[in-house]
């Protein structure tokens, strides 16, 4: 009986001691948050206690480091390790070399045979471009203007503000981010200037240790230089009196060409009319002598020297013989009818007027047209 107690408490006690070994080595610390830059370096610690056997560490739930009392054991040359000792306690430092966009998320430093772990988050920044649109800017003292600051390709969208060099009586600025881009974001200030100066814009982020920023030269006008410049440069009096003279002697000689250039006009038209009236009289005088040389055509002229080759032949008048006696008033004025009115012939009273017929060969005339 007694054996079987003192079995009992020995198994009791070796059972003890190896909850005490188990025990004695722990994470004291786990890591810390970090944020880094893209292309920038990561580390991360964790102290343990005396003891231990094997160190883990993963990144979104993937062991990418392995540390033993002897040697870590790398798995990816991106991922390396360094190990200090302080007050008696392992301090196994995990590095991340050219820091991805992809290697944000959680980081987790674990032990052998143990549920105890640490744990932080990485999170990686990008810095994109800031930018004003102009490098220099010129506005009108005391009257408000605005001032646009572009923040584009920001991972995640920075801190914009400003830093004013000019004096100012008012002056106020608002940030918003892009509503078709969720990297980029812009800054308006609205200022009422007083002098010349710079302005600034600047970004900040929390894994940036040097602010980004950009600066712009102001330039102030005065109020009535301020017009003049929008209206343009003002000419001396002897200038503005040379320039209206010379529009005016312009405008005269334009109106002298015009004159001349219609007198030019006019005359030309009447010549043209003139000679195509001309035109039109010769065209009738031509038309009237072939008219009538048409006529003379139609009708012919005597030839009266023309006289015939053919025979002449001579025939018998059927006429009486014998003259006679016309004694009857009709037959004198018949035969007075005969004779043209230049060969009157005085008739008397007393002799009776007595016309002889002849025989005659008969006559042929021939006429030619011309």
């Amino acid at each position: 009986m007694e054996g079987c107690w003192r079995g009992i408490l020995a198994t009791l006690v070796v059972l003890a001691g190896l909850a005490a070994s188990g025990s004695s080595y722990q994470i004291i610390e786990g890591p810390k948050n970090a944020t880094v830059l893209v292309g920038w370096e990561a580390r991360f610690n964790c102290t343990v206690s005396q003891g231990w056997r094997l160190i883990m560490w993963a990144l979104n739930s993937t062991v990418v480091l392995s540390i033993t009392p002897k040697e870590p054991i790398i798995t990816n040359d991106r991922f390396t390790s360094e190990s200090y000792e302080e007050g008696g306690n392992f301090i196994s430092e995990m590095i991340i070399h050219d820091v991805q966009l992809s290697d944000a998320g959680q980081i987790k430093c674990s032990l052998q045979n143990s549920d105890r772990e640490g744990s932080a988050f990485l999170s990686v920044q990008v810095v994109g471009k800031l930018s004003i649109p102009s490098n220099s800017l010129v506005v009108t003292e005391d009257e408000p203007c605005n001032v646009t600051c572009h923040a584009v390709g920001w991972t995640p969208l920075p801190a914009l503000s400003w830093e004013i060099g000019v004096p100012v009586s008012h002056s106020s600025c608002y940030s918003v981010p892009e509503p078709d881009d969720l990297q980029s974001a812009v800054s308006v200030l609205t200022l009422t200037p007083q002098g010349n100066g710079t302005l600034t814009c600047v970004a900040a982020m929390k894994g940036l240790q040097v602010p980004e920023s950009v600066t712009v030269n102001l330039t102030v006008l005065p109020s009535h230089l301020g017009d003049l410049d929008e209206s343009g440069p003002s000419l001396p009096t002897w200038a503005i009196v040379l320039l209206a003279v010379s529009f005016s002697l312009l405008l005269i000689l334009i109106i002298v060409l015009i004159i001349i250039f219609c007198c030019c006009c006019v005359s030309g038209r009447e010549k043209k009319e003139s000679d195509y009236q001309t035109e039109i009289r010769k065209s009738a005088n031509v038309k009237t002598n072939k008219e009538t040389f048409e006529t003379k055509l139609k009708s012919g002229n005597e030839n009266c020297g023309y006289s015939s080759d053919e025979p002449k032949t001579t025939k018998a008048a059927s006429l009486p013989p014998k003259s006679y006696e016309s004694s009857v008033p009709e037959q004198r004025s018949s035969g007075h009818a005969h004779q043209g009115p230049d060969h009157h012939q005085p008739a008397s009273s007393s002799r009776p007027h007595v016309t002889f017929y002849m025989a005659s060969p008969k006559k042929v005339r021939n006429v030619t047209l011309v």
